[in-house]
C-alpha cells in the first residue's frame, strides 16, 4: 500500500498495487502545469489507485491528458491519459515516502532543458511509449 497527498493535505490518495515505471518527464506541459523544470511519475494500475481525502480538480492538458491537482493548494498530484486507460500516472514527489522510488529512465528527453542534468546515466527516449 502507498499513500500520499497534496502540500496542503485537503486531497489525500491510496495505491494497492506495486509502483511501476518511474520515469523523470522533460515535456513542455509538465513543466508548465507544474511549475517544475521536470516532474517524476510513477504507473500504477488505475483500479488500485483512490482518492481517499478530498475531492480533486480536473484539467484537460491536452485531447487524450487530465491532470489533478488540489482546489486549496493547487499541488498536481495524478494524471490519466487515454493513451494507457487502465493506469494512473502519481507525481513521486506526493507519495508520503518519495525517497523509497526512484526513477529508471527518462522520456520526452526532445524536450529536456539543455542545462539540466538529473540522473545522466538513466536510459531516456525522445518522446513517451506507452
Amino acid at each position: 500500500m502507498h499513500n500520499g497527498g497534496c502540500h496542503c493535505g485537503a486531497l489525500r490518495y491510496s495505491i494497492d498495487a506495486p509502483l511501476a515505471d518511474v520515469a523523470h518527464c522533460h515535456c513542455t506541459t509538465c513543466r508548465r502545469s507544474t511549475g517544475g523544470i521536470a516532474v517524476t511519475w510513477a504507473t500504477v494500475p488505475r483500479s488500485a489507485f483512490r482518492w481517499v481525502r478530498g475531492v480533486p480538480a480536473a484539467y484537460r492538458s491536452s485531447n487524450h491528458a487530465q491532470r489533478f491537482h488540489c482546489r486549496r493548494c493547487g499541488g498536481q498530484v495524478a494524471l490519466w491519459t487515454s493513451r494507457a486507460p487502465l493506469t494512473m500516472d502519481i507525481t513521486v514527489a506526493t507519495l508520503d515516502h518519495p525517497e523509497e522510488h526512484p526513477a529508471t529512465r527518462h522520456v520526452w528527453t526532445s524536450s529536456r532543458l539543455p542545462w539540466l542534468h538529473l540522473d545522466e546515466e538513466l536510459p531516456g527516449e525522445p518522446e513517451e511509449t506507452y
